[in-house]
C-alpha cells in the first residue's frame, strides 16, 4: 500500500517507521530539517528505537515537504500535524489538520484519511459535514515521547472510530504493525474515539495531580511520603505505578489535552475536570514556594525537557517553577544541552556543569540525575523513585 504520514513530529515519526517496512511510505513535513533527518535515515524527534530502526532496518521511505505530490499518489493519508492549545478560543488549533485533509481531498478524492493527532470531541463529525466526505477516520494514538515507536509496535490497545469495514482496515493495517498481533482492538463512532483519547489523558493527569497533592501535604507536615504512597499504592485497586511526585504534569500532550476535556464540558455540570486543571497549577505554586522558601539568591533549573529521553521543552513542568521563582525577583540560570541558544526568556544558559553547580545556591531538578551527586545538598526535586513517569 502507498502511504503518506503528514507531520514528522513524534506521532508521524514513529508511523512512518512502523509502517515502512511493509509499506510504501512518503514522509511529508513543512519543517525542511526533519524531512532531511529522515531522507537521511535518521530521527527527527529524540527516540532511540526510531533511531535504530532507521538506520539498520530496509525501510521503504521517501520524504518531502511537497504534501500535494505525496497525497496524490496515496491510498491512505495519516495525519498527525501539532494540534496546540489556544488559550483565545479555548480550543484546539486544528488548522493544521484542517489544511491538510483539504489538501489530500484536492489532491487525491480517493484517498482515506486517517486522523492521529489529538482533537476536540465532535471534530470528525464537523469535517465530514463540511467535506461531504466519510473517508475521514480517527484513531487515537497513547505513546509517550522518548518511546513512541516502542509503544506503535506494542500499543496497550488500538482504538479505531469507525465501526464499519473502513474502520476495520485501518484496525488491522495498525495492529500488522504490532509485535504480537494480539493487542485488543476497539471501533467505536468517530466521537467516542475523540472521547477516549481525551478522557484517557485527563485521567493520567488526575493520578498525577493525586500524588503530587499527597506529597504536598506530606512535605508541609514533615512528613514521608514513600511510606504514605508505599501504603496507598499497595491496594491493588490503586496499584504501584504512575505515582512518583514530579513537579506537576508536563509535555506536549496533557496540558492542552485536560483544557481542552474542560472545554469539552461547557455545557455539562462538572467538578473534577475544572480541578484536575487547577491543581497543577497549585502544585507549580507550592514547588516554587519551597524552593524560594530557602533564600537562594541563584537557582540553577537542570533540564527543561519535560523527562528523560525528550527533547521536548513544550510545557514542561519546570518551566512553570522556574516563572514563579523569578516573579520574586530571583535569578535564574539553565542548564540545557539540547538547548541551541545563550539566553531562555531572559535567563542565561550555562553550557558548563561544573560552572553550573558551582554558581547555583539551589539547583531544580524534576528528576534525579547521577550528574548532581555530588552536589546533591543543593538539589531540589520531588522524584521519590528514580523512575520517569
Amino acid at each position: 500500500m502507498k502511504i503518506a504520514v503528514a507531520g514528522l513530529g513524534y506521532v508521524g515519526t514513529a508511523n512512518v517507521v512502523m509502517l515502512a517496512g511493509r509499506h510504501q511510505v512518503a514522509a511529508v513535513d513543512l519543517n525542511a530539517d526533519r524531512v532531511a533527518a529522515i531522507a537521511n535515515r535518521q530521527s527527527p524527534i529524540e527516540d532511540r528505537l526510531a533511531s535504530e530502526w532507521l538506520a539498520t532496518r530496509d525501510l521503504d521511505i521517501t520524504a518531502t515537504t511537497d504534501g500535494a505530490s505525496a497525497y496524490a499518489g496515496a491510498e491512505l493519508v495519516l495525519v498527525a500535524t501539532p494540534t496546540d492549545y489556544d488559550p483565545v478560543t479555548n480550543r484546539f488549533d486544528t488548522s493544521s489538520v484542517e489544511a491538510v485533509i483539504r489538501q489530500v481531498q484536492a489532491a487525491n478524492a480517493d484517498a482515506l484519511i486517517l486522523v492521529r493527532s489529538t482533537i476536540p470531541v465532535g471534530f470528525v463529525e464537523r469535517m465530514q459535514a463540511e467535506t461531504g466526505s466519510d473517508r475521514i477516520i480517527f484513531a487515537p494514538e497513547f505513546l509517550r515521547e522518548g518511546q513512541a515507536l516502542a509503544d506503535s509496535i506494542a500499543p496497550s490497545r488500538i482504538v479505531v472510530g469507525d465501526r464499519g469495514d473502513q474502520g476495520r482496515r485501518i484496525a488491522d493495517l495498525l495492529l500488522e504493525g504490532t509485535s504480537s498481533h494480539t493487542t485488543p482492538v476497539l471501533l467505536t463512532g468517530p466521537t467516542e474515539a475523540e472521547a477516549i483519547k481525551l478522557f484517557a489523558n485527563t485521567f493520567l493527569a488526575m493520578r498525577v495531580a493525586f500524588f503530587n497533592e499527597l506529597d504536598s501535604y506530606a512535605e508541609a507536615r514533615g512528613l514521608d511520603t514513600r511510606e504514605i504512597i508505599a501504603g496507598v499504592s499497595g491496594d491493588p485497586r490503586v496499584g504501584d505505578h504512575y505515582n512518583n511526585p514530579s513537579f506537576g504534569y508536563g509535555g506536549y500532550c496533557l496540558p492542552k489535552d485536560t483544557k481542552q476535556m474542560l472545554a469539552n464540558y461547557d455545557r455539562v455540570p462538572q467538578n473534577l475536570m475544572a480541578a484536575i486543571v487547577e491543581s497543577n497549577r497549585t502544585r507549580k505554586d507550592f514547588i516554587a514556594d519551597q524552593i524560594v522558601a530557602r533564600k537562594p539568591r541563584v537557582v540553577g533549573i537542570y533540564r527543561l525537557v519535560m523527562k528523560a529521553g525528550s527533547d521536548n521543552f513544550r510545557h514542561s513542568s519546570i518551566q512553570g517553577v522556574m516563572k514563579r521563582i523569578k516573579a520574586k525577583g530571583i535569578e535564574c540560570v539553565v542548564y540545557e544541552p539540547a538547548l541551541d541558544a545563550d539566553d531562555f526568556y531572559r535567563s542565561r544558559v550555562i553550557r558548563d556543569l561544573d560552572e553550573f553547580k558551582a554558581m547555583s545556591d539551589v539547583i531544580v531538578s524534576n528528576r534525579q540525575s547521577a550528574d548532581l551527586a555530588d552536589v546533591a545538598d543543593k538539589v531540589y526535586t520531588r522524584d521519590l523513585s528514580g523512575r520517569d513517569d
